[in-house]
């Protein structure tokens, strides 16, 4: 009988029968508990996190530990066993750390409560209860009184020293990476905590949180391919949202003047390392302001998340990013002509910009929809984007990729809009708002031509919202930040799938 223990190989270089064979000890164990009584109980409760004991009790000396005799009552996975005759070392994981525990037979109940405890294997869920010590390498631990089985761990966990090494396994098997990976426990605590920093510094700013519809009857508020599903009950064909806009710019009409929220995003697309269909983003929209009181407050938001984590700078994507200084802010058109000066002059030449993008642009392969503002963007994207290290405000984007951004008064070919990049990669969109409802249903009416052109990521015209504008919307500024990338930046890391904690994969 195959045996089950911290020296094992890692389980990706055993062949597939030792694994089966492991399992199936595992299954045999399981059996025995179940001969003996309820194999899975419901009736051990915590009284103590490991975090919490670390933090109370580990300056205490160990003479005066000792005297406290400090009882506790602890649960987690057993992630190391070594067996020493009559007493063994475990350690446990709950959700907030590790903590050592001490068990002799004579202290639990002799051998017929022990000696099953040498059987257990790593991964298994144990309860234990008793007082606090120190052993004599000076580790805080718990001398064990009672202890005993809380749920049978049936399969294998990774080799300890290698942990999950595979990155497929590591997403497709969140819950064993984050059983064995402490950097991916640790991201996906930081992700909580931007979460929770964000909607603070909206609600101080006295933002109210909202919720919309996922489901719509028409997608719209960003460029993108949507999903569609079927409602049986009313026969009509429905849309995973792509944007709340519409929906958030609908309350400011009915009189809601900061309103913010937390969504999830659904947009039919592919999937590298900043994109995935299902994504979360913050929508807030601000009465009587404009783009550039959005810009302030996007970067107040940034910054103060970053303060709140105890980030200055981070290293991002092999750049050094000071989120301490004011972030930089240029003109889409100027910082194409700063690696282009002989466009100067030229934003609207269609054809002259056409004929750069063929030129700087591989396998470039513009839509017959496009205009001079298309061009330009797409020459932004090319020349510029990738280069936009530290945190840059691009402002001024052309009304013909605009479609619900307020011109700007003095150039009505281009709109009060921004977005902002860290190290090559988009981070926030956002915009003085169209609240002139002739103005916004030419530009729906120019979408849906595109749409009936062959742009999938073109939106219609949605009547309703033309209602709404009717009614009267006040100026006012929004902005949308990618919740995921920020979280990727503020952690490090270097693929969305890595701040998800299920993001999507192909089905094995």
């Amino acid at each position: 009988m195959m045996s089950d223990n911290p020296s094992q190989a890692s389980d990706q270089q055993k062949p597939k029968v030792q694994t089966s064979e492991q399992i199936l000890v595992r299954r045999g164990k399981l059996e025995l508990m179940r001969g003996t009584g309820e194999a899975y109980r419901n009736t051990w409760r915590t009284d103590h996190s490991t975090a919490d004991i670390h933090g109370r009790f580990s300056d205490i000396e160990t003479d005066v530990l000792v005297e406290l005799g400090h009882e506790v009552s602890v649960a987690g996975r057993m992630m190391t066993h070594r067996v020493m005759g009559k007493s063994s070392f475990i350690k446990i994981q709950d959700g907030s750390g590790q903590i050592q525990l001490f068990i002799s037979r004579d202290a639990v109940g002799g051998a017929e409560v022990y000696n099953p405890t040498k059987k257990w294997d790593l991964g298994d869920i144990l309860g234990a209860k008793g007082t606090l010590f120190r052993t004599n390498a000076g580790e805080l631990s718990v001398k064990v009184s009672h202890i005993e089985m809380v749920s049978k761990c049936l399969r294998p966990l990774p080799e300890k020293w290698h942990g999950l090494s595979d990155i497929e396994t590591r997403y497709r098997q969140r819950y064993v990476d984050l059983m064995v990976t402490p950097e991916s426990r640790d991201t996906f605590r930081t992700r909580s905590k931007v979460v929770s920093l964000l909607r603070q510094g909206l609600e101080a700013k006295e933002f109210i949180e909202v919720e919309t519809p996922m489901l719509q009857s028409q997608p719209g508020g960003a460029a993108a391919r949507p999903f569609t599903t079927h409602h049986n009950a009313l026969d009509m064909e429905l849309f995973l949202r792509i944007a709340p806009e519409l929906y958030l710019k609908r309350l400011l009409v009915g009189g809601f003047e900061r309103v913010f929220e937390i969504n999830r995003n659904f947009r039919n697309e592919g999937l590298d390392a900043t994109h995935n269909p299902e994504f979360t983003m913050v929508e807030f929209y601000q009465a009587y302001a404009d783009f550039n009181d959005a810009m302030d407050t996007t970067e107040g938001l940034i910054r103060g998340i970053a303060d709140g984590l105890g980030i200055a700078a981070v290293e991002w994507e092999g750049v050094q990013i000071d989120l301490s200084q004011p972030f930089k802010r240029i003109r889409l058109d100027e910082s194409v002509f700063e690696k282009r000066p002989d466009l100067r002059g030229h934003a609207h030449d269609k054809a002259l910009l056409a004929t750069v993008c063929l030129q700087e642009i591989p396998d470039f392969k513009p839509l017959i929809t496009w205009k001079a503002g298309h061009y330009l963007v797409a020459l932004f994207e090319e020349l510029v984007e990738g280069g936009l290290d530290q945190p840059t405000f691009i402002t001024h984007y052309p009304v013909d990729v605009s479609p619900l951004a307020r011109r700007n008064n003095e150039e009505p070919s281009v709109t009060d809009r921004f977005e902002l990049f860290v190290a090559g990669c988009e981070m926030a969109n956002g915009f003085s708002e169209l609240n002139d409802p002739d103005d916004q249903r030419g530009r729906f009416v120019a979408q849906a031509q595109a749409k009936a052109a062959g742009d999938l990521e073109a939106a219609g015209v949605d009547e309703d919202y033309l209602r709404a504008l009717e009614f009267g919307m006040p100026p006012a500024a929004g902005v949308g930040i990618g919740v995921d990338r920020l979280v990727m930046m503020l952690t490090g890391q270097h693929s969305i799938r890595d701040v998800l904690l299920f993001p999507h994969m192909r089905p094995e």
